[in-house]
């Protein structure tokens, strides 16, 4: 009896023991529509101010080459003339024909477009004048030329030094001035070297004599160009 006792005691321990069954959980139900999404990034905004919307040319002439560029916002008329030369390659072949060296230092430039054919011309734009443009004739910009206002072409000025009295209200002007629809930005020393070419000592007619260039210069091609990196601020825009 006694061993009998111990068997149930011992049978009774291990069931205590022994863990109770457990259950597995119930699987949790699926949704009936995926999560959405997370929302896109929100954009990075764009410094407006940092995007130059104005146009550069590389005139590549026999000296080197001379990066401009173009008020396309500020003188939209003669701006678009110019660029309508590039684009149609009609500025291949233009020369620089003129230096003011007889000026003297206060008044330097030296004039380019197109000599001998007339064919190549687009017909004659309106004027902007400076009050109306808010440009000036600064050391570096470029001008139309003219005789009367409305009748500029192709050819233009590239001023190696401040030329005032080309502005259209400078006193004792005669009120319309030259218009400036851009600036050189690279390539003065190649300007330099294109205003001290020789001249010739007979060529020209009326103030033009003694500042004809001979040779004369080619602008082998003028292309667009990308904005260069850290191009300078330059100086036609007129101080507000």
């Amino acid at each position: 009896m006694l061993t009998g006792m111990i068997l149930s005691l011992a049978l009774a321990a291990q069931a205590a023991a022994a863990p109770p069954p457990t259950t597995p959980p119930a699987p949790r139900p699926r949704p009936m529509f995926a999560p959405p999404p997370p929302p896109p990034p929100l954009p990075v905004p764009v410094d407006t101010d940092a995007v130059d919307p104005r146009a550069y040319v590389a005139l590549v002439t026999d000296l080197g080459t001379i990066v401009v560029r173009i008020e396309t916002k500020r003188a939209p008329v003669t701006a678009a003339n110019f660029l309508r030369y590039v684009d149609a390659k009609r500025m291949d072949g233009f020369k620089f024909y003129r230096s003011t060296k007889s000026w003297g230092a206060a008044s330097q430039l030296v004039q380019a477009g197109n000599r001998g054919d007339p064919r190549r011309n687009f017909p004659p734009i309106a004027h902007e004048p400076t009050k109306v443009s808010g440009l000036t004739n600064c050391q570096g910009a470029l001008s139309m030329a003219r005789r009367n206002p409305g009748d500029a072409t192709s050819d233009f000025f590239l001023l190696l030094s401040d030329i005032k009295g080309f502005d259209s209200d400078a006193a004792g002007g005669d009120g319309a001035g030259f218009a400036v629809f851009g600036e050189m930005i690279a390539g003065a020393d190649i300007a330099a070297a294109i205003f001290n070419a020789p001249i010739s000592p007979t060529a020209g007619e009326g103030v033009m004599k003694g500042q004809m260039l001979e040779p004369q210069v080619t602008i082998k091609t003028a292309r667009r160009v990308p904005a260069p990196a850290n191009a300078p601020k330059g100086c036609v825009v007129k101080a507000p």
